[in-house]
C-alpha cells in the first residue's frame, strides 16, 4: 500500500536571535518546518532552521517568508516596511496593529489604558517644550524612555530633578521619550496569552521576576502572589488580546502593588526571557504555544508541572566571569540553555533552568544556581 506524504507546515520568522532559535526547536517537533529572515551571519536560528542572511527588508527574503504558511516575530524592533510587504500575502501574528503599539512605549500605553488597563503614569515627551513640569506630573520622580528601540535597561535613566530630566533627554539624544512616575511596587510578575486565528485563547503561568541592572535576572513559578492574582492577571491580559485583536502570542509584565493591584508596565509581542522556565517545567513551552497559536494548531494553557526557575547568563564587565559549567552540571535539576553567541557586557549569552519537586527544594537549588553564575 502506498501513501501520500503530509505536506509539513511552514514558519516564517522576522529575526533569527536565540528567541527564533528556540522557536524553531519547538516548531520540529510538530512537523514544521522554519525560515527565518536575520541579516546578522552568525544568528542563533541558523542552527535549527533555514537562514536567510539578508536584511529585513530584502525583497527576495520577504518573498521566501511569504510562501510561508505563516509569519511571526522575534522581536518588537522589526521595520514596519517588512510587515508592510508582507501584508494580504501570508498572515503575520501577531500582526502590524499590536507590532505598532507594542514597539512604541507612547502608544502601548495608550493603547492599554484604552483597553481598560492600569499603567504608571506617564507624559510623552517629543520636543524640548514638553519637559517643563513634566516630572511634577507624574509624582516628582520617574524613568525617562525611549518611545522605541530601548531594552534591558538601555535607553533609559531615572530622573528625580528637573535638571536631571534635562541631562537624562539630552543624553538618549532628544529622541521621542515617555517619562513614567515611578510605581511603588512590591514584585513583578509576568503572564502571557495566546489567541489562534479562530478565537481559540490559552494562558502562560503567573511568573515572579527578579531584575538586576534593569536586564532579568531570575524567573520563578510558581509567583509568590495573594490568591486571586493570577486570576486578575488573566483578565487583563485578555482584555488586552481582545482590544487589540490578537493573533499569535503576548506577553505582558506588571507591577503588583501593595493591595495586590496590577499595573501593566511593557507588553511583548512575542515570547519573553520569563517564560523560558517552561521549557523544563514538564508540559508545553511558551515556544511551542507561540508556534501553536500563529498556525492556528490546537491549544491550552501552558503551565509548568512542577516548580521551577530561571537564572539568565549575563556577559559580565569582567571576561574571566563566567559560569561555573562543571557545578551547574552537578545540580539536581539543572538544565543549561547555550544561546552560541560571544560574550560581552550585558550581553544575554544563555539561561539555566532548574526543576524541583516542591517550591522549599526549588529556592535551595536556585540559590545554589545563582550562587554559580556571576
Amino acid at each position: 500500500m502506498t501513501g501520500r506524504a503530509e505536506t509539513a507546515p511552514t514558519l516564517g520568522i522576522l529575526g533569527g536571535g536565540q528567541l527564533a532559535q528556540m522557536l524553531a526547536l519547538a516548531a520540529l517537533p510538530l512537523g514544521v518546518r522554519v525560515t527565518v529572515l536575520e541579516p546578522d551571519a552568525q544568528a542563533p536560528a541558523r542552527l535549527c532552521a533555514t537562514h536567510l542572511p539578508a536584511p529585513y527588508t530584502d525583497p527576495a527574503g520577504l518573498d521566501a517568508l511569504a510562501a510561508c504558511d505563516a509569519v511571526t516575530l522575534e522581536f518588537e524592533n522589526v521595520p514596519v516596511e517588512a510587515l508592510d510587504a508582507l501584508r494580504g500575502r501570508v498572515p503575520v501574528r501577531p500582526g502590524a496593529g499590536v507590532l505598532a503599539r507594542s514597539k512604541h512605549r507612547a502608544r502601548e500605553k495608550e493603547a492599554l489604558r484604552a483597553a481598560g488597563v492600569q499603567t504608571a503614569p506617564f507624559v510623552v515627551l517629543e520636543s524640548g517644550a514638553d519637559l517643563s513640569g513634566a516630572l511634577a506630573r507624574v509624582g516628582g520622580q520617574g524613568l525617562l524612555k525611549t518611545s522605541e528601540l530601548g531594552y534591558d535597561g538601555k535607553g533609559q535613566a531615572r530622573v528625580t530633578s528637573d535638571d536631571a530630566l534635562q541631562a537624562a533627554w539630552d543624553g538618549v539624544g532628544r529622541v521621542p521619550c515617555v517619562l513614567e512616575g515611578l510605581v511603588p511596587f512590591e514584585r513583578e510578575v509576568s503572564l502571557a496569552v495566546a489567541r489562534t486565528p479562530d478565537g481559540q485563547v490559552a494562558f502562560g503561568p503567573l511568573v515572579e521576576n527578579v531584575h538586576r541592572n534593569g536586564i532579568l535576572r531570575t524567573s520563578v513559578f510558581p509567583a509568590n502572589v495573594p490568591d486571586g492574582t493570577e486570576d486578575r492577571a488573566r483578565d487583563l491580559a485578555r482584555a488586552v488580546a481582545d482590544a487589540w485583536g490578537l493573533e499569535g502570542l503576548i506577553t505582558l509584565e506588571f507591577f503588583v502593588l501593595p493591595g495586590g493591584e496590577l499595573v501593566v508596565n511593557e507588553v511583548a509581542p512575542r515570547v519573553h526571557n520569563s517564560g523560558h522556565l517552561t521549557q523544563d517545567g514538564g508540559g508545553v513551552s511558551q515556544f511551542e504555544a507561540q508556534v501553536r497559536a500563529v498556525l492556528g494548531l490546537p491549544l491550552a494553557d501552558w503551565r509548568p508541572l512542577h516548580p521551577c526557575a530561571m537564572v539568565n547568563d549575563v556577559g559580565a564587565a569582567d571576561p574571566d566571569a563566567t559560569p561555573d559549567w562543571a557545578g551547574i552540571d552537578a545540580l539536581p535539576g539543572t538544565r543549561v540553555h547555550r544561546y552560541h553567541k560571544a560574550r560581552r557586557p550585558g550581553r544575554k549569552v544563555g539561561h539555566v533552568n532548574v526543576v524541583a519537586p516542591d517550591p522549599a527544594t526549588l529556592r535551595e537549588r536556585l540559590a545554589a544556581l545563582e550562587a554559580l553564575m556571576p
